[in-house]
Order: C-alpha cells, then sequence, then structure tokens
C-alpha cells in the first residue's frame, strides 16, 4: 500500500473509531505529512531500519520557518506519530515496520519555569495612567491565568456567559473533553467585571480584539495572548521569558507551596496522569531546599 493512502486511512481511523480531537488529527497530519515528504510516497512494506535510521537524522538537522533546527521534544513528537500510524497498519495488518523499534530521544526533563510571588504582584499590579479598554482586557486576562491555571487554548475558548457573577466557578472543556472546575479568585472577578463594563459590543467571546478602525470585534487567538503576557511581564520589569504557561505553572507552584495536595492540583489542571503533576513536586522540594540553605544558619558545634 502507498504510504500516501495509509496516512489518509489513519487519519479517518483516528476520526471515526477513536474520537481523537482535532487538535490531536491536526498534529498527527503536520508530523506525519513530513515522513511521507521525506520518504516520496513509498510502499509500506518498504519502511525499514536504514530509513527511520535516516529520517531521524532528517529530523536532527531539520530547521524550521524561523531556520532554526527543531528542539528534542518536537523530533520526539514526530517519532510519536510515525510509532502510532505504525501501530495502527500493525492492528490492521498491513505489512510495514514494527513500531516497537522505534525509541524516542532520551533528554533531560526541564522543569517548568514559573514566577516567584513578588514577579506576579509586578505584573498584576502594573500602574497604568488612564487606563484604556486594551490595557484593561490585558490585566484581566492575567489575573484570569493566574486564578484559574487555565491553558490558553482553554482561555480564549471562554464566552460571557461561563462567568458566573456569585459563585465564581466556570465549567471547562480541556484536552481529551474531559470537564472540570475552576475557579475565579475575587480579585479576577472584579477585573474581568470591570474590561466587561468597558465592552460595547455583542460579541459572545470573553476576551477579544479590539479593532478601532472598523469598529468590530473578533475572539482572541493563542497567540495574540501570547504576545499580550510577554509584553505586560516586559512592561512589568520581569527579564525571564513569561507565557500564558508560565502562570499555570506559577499558579499550580503556588497551590502545593502553601499546602493544596496533588491529587487536588491534579483536578484544577485537568490532569489525565497524577505523573504529569508530579513535575511541580520537584519545584517546590527544591524551593525548600533553599528556603533551608537562606534562613536556617544554626551549625553544630
Amino acid at each position: 500500500m502507498k504510504l500516501s493512502k495509509a496516512i489518509d486511512r489513519f487519519i479517518e481511523y483516528c476520526q471515526i473509531e477513536k474520537g481523537k480531537s482535532k487538535k490531536t488529527i491536526e498534529n498527527y497530519q503536520h508530523y506525519l505529512s513530513r515522513f511521507l515528504n521525506f520518504t516520496k510516497d513509498i510502499n509500506t512494506d518498504t519502511i525499514n531500519a536504514k530509513i527511520i535510521r535516516t529520517y531521524r537524522l532528517h529530523l536532527l538537522t531539520f530547521k524550521n520557518y524561523q531556520n532554526e533546527t527543531i528542539s528534542t521534544k518536537t523530533q520526539n513528537f514526530h517519532l510519536i506519530a510515525l510509532r502510532a500510524f505504525l501501530k495502527y497498519l500493525q492492528k490492521t495488518d498491513v505489512k510495514s515496520y514494527s513500531p516497537e523499534k522505534i525509541e524516542l530521544i532520551k533528554h533531560q526533563n526541564n522543569l517548568p519555569q514559573f514566577l516567584e510571588n513578588d514577579e506576579i504582584q509586578q505584573i498584576i499590579n502594573l500602574p497604568y495612567n488612564n487606563k484604556n479598554i486594551i490595557e484593561t482586557r490585558n490585566q484581566a486576562i492575567i489575573q484570569a491565568l493566574f486564578s484559574t491555571g487555565l491553558r490558553v487554548s482553554e482561555l480564549v475558548r471562554l464566552t460571557k456567559d461561563d462567568i458566573g457573577t456569585k459563585r465564581q466557578e466556570i465549567s471547562i472543556t480541556g484536552k481529551g473533553g474531559k470537564n472540570r472546575l475552576v475557579f475565579l479568585s475575587e480579585e479576577a472577578l472584579d477585573s474581568i467585571r470591570e474590561y466587561l463594563n468597558h465592552r460595547k459590543d455583542t460579541d459572545p467571546h470573553l476576551f477579544v480584539n479590539h479593532y478601532r478602525r472598523h469598529n468590530h470585534t473578533t475572539r482572541l487567538t493563542p497567540r495574540s495572548v501570547q504576545r499580550i503576557i510577554k509584553k505586560t511581564a516586559q512592561k512589568a520589569g520581569i527579564t525571564k521569558p513569561v507565557t500564558p504557561h508560565t502562570l499555570r505553572h506559577t499558579f499550580a507552584t503556588d497551590l502545593l507551596v502553601n499546602g493544596a495536595d496533588i491529587r487536588s492540583v491534579q483536578s484544577l489542571l485537568g490532569h489525565s496522569s497524577i505523573t504529569t503533576t508530579q513535575i511541580y513536586t520537584h519545584l517546590t522540594n527544591k524551593q525548600l531546599k533553599e528556603i533551608h540553605q537562606k534562613f536556617h544558619h544554626q551549625k553544630i558545634k
């Protein structure tokens, strides 16, 4: 079978029988199309160890649209998609290369970056002169992210109707269609209300672009929110890179440092596995060690 035909069948299988999310389907198509372009649409039964090895070398030197080599993590995403595809071929009795023979690249787990308490306060309390609607929106976005730990993709899908006026809780549909509750602090809710009071449009989305020239709005994209967070952090004098995910990490770390149990944090973050959440315990353990070294001066005589 031609590789292109097999990939099309695999994508259909993921959509219809496996019920994979739209984002997962897009990722599979993206990563497998790169393998297809590399192999020039060979037959599936000709995929062998040599082709896989040369493809891995190709990924090692491949440069993206910014003319940068792709990270080890991104290379592994390519291999994970390829392995899932080969497992499908194996399941449907199509002769090809064994998926078990593809090993992921081992790399050092980088601990997630988070903001210290004074840094998050600098961003949240960034002073404005005659705050306009865009600055009000940006402050509400930061308050919402830090209060809820939302993923940026979840934030941009929020609507005005999602915001409860009394209970301060939002029902979120996260990765894999899983539902969870997140909670807004009083400060975050006040900030969102202030922004909505500035709004005169009828757009149902909670956070929107404001085009003054054409007098219309559109829902913010994840990329737009990333730019907003980056610029706001720079204005606040934060020198480290800050992204929406940095605020999610800060939310989780803040909870654990202040005594929350890891299962509760797992639920609030929407993690399927406790293993994903456990990386934050490394952060808090590291912080405890630093506190001990800084404040414990007792010496044994």
